[in-house]
């Protein structure tokens, strides 16, 4: 039975590692080894970063909502409830695209979670 090599599979592993740190700056990008742990690093990089992301704009959004509200006369927190309270249910994002793009209606709802208080 004749020995088996592996050219064929190593060269095709290496082959998609070196695809995949296309455009990495020096050794990164053509040496397999460097590029194997840079790739390797980029994708658990952006593995952890797709979620890290969702936190990053829900953080934004409630900075815009709690400026927008303060303008109005309340705090981030007693607005939020205020809203609850009054069934009104508008998710974050909305809010903040509200707060940015319709000051009057944001307006209207800071007004509804007063009375809700």
């Amino acid at each position: 039975m004749p020995r088996t090599k592996h050219s064929v599979a190593s060269h095709k592993r290496k082959k998609k590692v070196l695809k995949q740190a296309k455009g990495f700056v020096g050794g990164r990008g053509k040496l397999f080894r460097s590029a194997q742990e840079a790739v390797n690093r980029a994708l658990s990089y952006a593995y952890r970063d797709r979620r890290v992301r969702k936190r990053d704009f829900r953080r934004l959004w409630i900075a815009r909502i709690n400026a927008a509200a303060r303008v109005n006369g309340l705090s981030y927190s007693r607005f939020i409830n205020g809203l609850k309270k009054s069934d009104i249910e508008i998710n974050r994002k909305m809010l903040s695209e509200i707060a940015i793009n319709d000051a009057d209606g944001f307006a209207k709802l800071a007004e509804i979670a007063k009375e809700a208080q």
